[in-house]
C-alpha cells in the first residue's frame, strides 16, 4: 500500500531531516515482564497499519509505504535513577529521527528501577494526536498485564475521500472554490518571508502537577461558575502571558479539537494526526476571571459547533502545492497567539493491574520546530491535573516560561480562594 500524507500529516512531518516527535510517559510501580512488553508491542503493531509503514520522502511529496519487512517496535532499556529521568530522556527522544531502514514509526524507552519504572512511548507527530497516543498507552498496559488478549486490526484509509460520508459530494462549485483558495494561498505565501532552516535545538519543557485536593477544588469551582477547567486554564495563561510579557502578549490561544467527534470513520482507537483548531481571544473588557472563563467556554462551544470538518478535510487537499511554504512560514512567523493549549482531559486508562500499577502519567511533551513553539498540554489522571509547558529558548526564555507558569497558578489560586501552593 502507498498513501500520500494528507495535508495535516505533511505539516507535522515537516521534512525528512526534521524530527517532530511526541513522547508520552507513564510511571509504573511493580514488576513488568520484558517478554510481555515485547508481545504487547507486537500485537499493537499488528493492529495499527501506520506502525507497519515507513515514510518515503525521497520525492516532492512524502508517502506512507506499507513495508512487509518492517522491524519490531524497538525497546531501549536504561537504568532509572530519579523521578526526573523521564524528562531528560524525553528531550533526547525529541530529536531522534525515524529514518533507519525498516524501522517502524514508534519506539519505547524503558527506564528500569528496582521497584519503579518509566515507560516512554515515542512517535512522530505526523501519525498521532493526543487521543492516539493515549489509546496506544492504554493498549500497551492492558497487553502487558494480559498478553493473551487480542486486538482487532483495521484497514488504513487510502485518501481523504475514505473519511468522508457517502452523502458528501464535492460539487463543481466546491472544486472551483478549492482551486481559487489554493491559488490565493500560493499568492499569500509568495509575499511572506519563509525559512527552511532548522532552529537551534534549544527546546525545553516545564513540568508540574496540581495536588489531588486542589484539582478537585478547581473542578468544583468551575462547575459552580458554569464553565470548564479548560476555559479557566486558558484564561489563567493568557492573563499570565500579559502580565509577564506586557505588550508582546496577544491575548489569544489556539486549541486543537479531537477530529473524532466529527468524523465517524476515525474511531477512538484509530491512529490519526490531523486536528482542526479553534482560536480563542481573551475578553479584555471584562475584569472578572470567571466571567472571562464563561465567555471563553461559550466562544469555544460556538466555534466547535460551527466547524465543517468534512469541508475542511476536503478543501485542505487543494493546498499541497503550498505546504512547504506553510512549513517555512511556521518556522519564520512569531504568530498572533500566546500558546497552543491542548487539554487531554480525564485520561481514560486503568490504574491497577495484576503485577503493577500506574502511579502517574505525565502529559505528552513535544519540541515543535516552529518559531512560536509555545505549547501547553494538560491532562488529569488519578485525580491530579498535570501540565507540560514547552517552547524554544530563542522564542520564549525558559526563565520567562517559569514566570508565566507561576503567575498562571497564582491566578487560579486567587480565583478559587483555597488552592494551595503548587
Amino acid at each position: 500500500m502507498r498513501r500520500r500524507l494528507i495535508l495535516g500529516e505533511r505539516i507535522m512531518h515537516v521534512d525528512a531531516k526534521t524530527p517532530l516527535n511526541c513522547v508520552f510517559t507513564a510511571k509504573i510501580l511493580g514488576s513488568i515482564s520484558k517478554e510481555n512488553l515485547h508481545k504487547a508491542l507486537h500485537k499493537i503493531q499488528q493492529k495499527h497499519p501506520l506502525l507497519q509503514m515507513n515514510i518515503d520522502a525521497t520525492g516532492k511529496v512524502p508517502y506512507f509505504i506499507l513495508n512487509a519487512n518492517i522491524g519490531k517496535i524497538p525497546v531501549r532499556i536504561a537504568e532509572r535513577f530519579t523521578n526526573e529521568d523521564w524528562l531528560a530522556e524525553s528531550k533526547m527522544e525529541w530529536y531522534k529521527l525515524f529514518d533507519t531502514q525498516n524501522e517502524p514509526l514508534a519506539r519505547v524507552v524503558w527506564l528500569k528501577g528496582e521497584t519503579e519504572s518509566d515507560l516512554l512511548l515515542v512517535l512522530p507527530h505526523c501519525i498521532c494526536d493526543g487521543t492516539t497516543i493515549l489509546n496506544l498507552l492504554r493498549e500497551l498496559m492492558t497487553l502487558i498485564d494480559n498478553p493473551e488478549q487480542e486486538l482487532a486490526p483495521y484497514p488504513s484509509f487510502i485518501s481523504v475521500n475514505d473519511l468522508l460520508p457517502e452523502d458528501f459530494s464535492i460539487t463543481k462549485f466546491a472544486h472551483f472554490k478549492g482551486k481559487i483558495f489554493a491559488a490565493l494561498g500560493r499568492l499569500f505565501f509568495f509575499f511572506k518571508a519563509t525559512s527552511n532552516h532548522n532552529l537551534d535545538r534549544s527546546n525545553y519543557a516545564v513540568h508540574w502537577k496540581i495536588s489531588t485536593e486542589n484539582t478537585k477544588k478547581l473542578l468544583l469551582k468551575c462547575k459552580a461558575e458554569n464553565t470548564t477547567v479548560h476555559a479557566a486554564i486558558c484564561v489563567a495563561f493568557m492573563e499570565a502571558f500579559k502580565q509577564v510579557q506586557g505588550e508582546k502578549a496577544h491575548g489569544k490561544v489556539i486549541c486543537p479539537v479531537d477530529i473524532r467527534r466529527f468524523v465517524e470513520a476515525i474511531k477512538q482507537d484509530t491512529m490519526f494526526a490531523f486536528a482542526p483548531i479553534a482560536e480563542l481571544k481573551l475578553d479584555q473588557t471584562e475584569n472578572s476571571f470567571w466571567t472571562k472563563a464563561q465567555t471563553l467556554k461559550s466562544d469555544l462551544d460556538a466555534k466547535v459547533a460551527e466547524m465543517k470538518v468534512y469541508d475542511l478535510l476536503s478543501m485542505s487537499e487543494y493546498f499541497h502545492s503550498s505546504v512547504n511554504k506553510m512549513i517555512g512560514f511556521l518556522r519564520t512567523t512569531k504568530g498572533t497567539h500566546d500558546v497552543t493549549l491542548s487539554n487531554m482531559g480525564l485520561l481514560n486508562i486503568r490504574q491497577d493491574y495484576q503485577n503493577f500499577k500506574i502511579e502517574t502519567i505525565y502529559s505528552p511533551t513535544v519540541a515543535f520546530p516552529w518559531r512560536n513553539a509555545n505549547t501547553l498540554v494538560c491532562s488529569t489522571f488519578n485525580g491530579q491535573l498535570d501540565f507540560s509547558f514547552m517552547s524554544n529558548e530563542s522564542f520564549l526564555r525558559e526563565f520567562d516560561a517559569w514566570q508565566i507558569k507561576a503567575r498562571a497558578m497564582e491566578l487560579i489560586k486567587e480565583n478559587i480562594n483555597e488552592l494551595a501552593d503548587v
